[in-house]
């Protein structure tokens, strides 16, 4: 859902990638998933979205505040009640305050991240933004489940599965909560249904996860 910064052309990859007639069914898509992880956010909690991309998920979801870091200028979905702060997860802007966030999520976004170190670091920032009890949501794709597909993507960088991604976690100082081996399918331009009806009944099937689903759901929490 988001890159970092290097000499990689952002917003012409993207450009090719998710042409607006794309982006509108990605945007339906996104609501869908969001119902669905609502229940691992309270409709209170303060939220921040690290690589909130265009803000989809973000903009998706019920929140008492909603924060959004990301090294391109924001969408027009993400505009609307979310404060959007410009730059690097790895390098928070000093507005987003150490220990006030309830969850914090990433989609689609340690795939990006130079190296393994820098997603353990990652994980170690998400922490300390995290209040004691707060917990991350991790939508990631799994290289066991998506095979040599994974590296289609030429910003892709660091291959994860969900134990690398836990012993990751683990190195950062996060306790596991759950993981979701097999969620959602690997791409849109994959198998996952775009029409957003036939979304939401994917996300109530979970044996169709166990057949279609090569992206993880990882949930972790700052121990108390």
């Amino acid at each position: 859902m988001s890159v970092v910064s290097g000499s990689i052309d952002e917003a012409a990859i993207y450009a090719e990638r998710f042409p607006p007639e794309v982006m509108e069914r990605r945007y339906e898509m996104w609501q869908e998933i969001a119902a669905y992880l609502q229940r691992y956010v309270p409709r209170d909690a303060v939220v921040l979205d690290i690589g909130a991309g265009e803000g989809y998920l973000l903009a998706a979801l019920e929140a008492g505040e909603r924060w959004a870091v990301d090294l391109r200028p924001p969408w027009e979905p993400i505009a609307s009640g979310i404060r959007f702060v410009r730059g690097s997860g790895l390098e928070p802007d000093p507005s987003l305050v150490p220990g006030t966030f309830d969850r914090i999520l990433m989609s689609n976004y340690l795939e990006h991240l130079p190296t393994p170190d820098d997603v353990i670091r990652q994980l170690q920032v998400t922490r300390d933004l995290l209040r004691p009890g707060g917990r991350i949501v991790v939508l990631q794709p799994n290289i066991r489940h998506v095979g040599g597909a994974y590296w289609d993507f030429i910003d892709h960088k660091v291959a994860l599965t969900h134990h690398s991604l836990e012993e990751a976690a683990t190195l950062a100082g996060l306790r596991t909560v759950r993981i979701v081996e097999r969620f959602l399918p690997y791409t849109t331009k994959g198998r996952l249904p775009i029409d957003r009806r036939l979304v939401r009944l994917y996300l109530r099937l979970p044996l169709a996860w166990r057949l279609l689903g090569q992206q993880t759901l990882f949930i972790a929490e700052r121990p108390t």
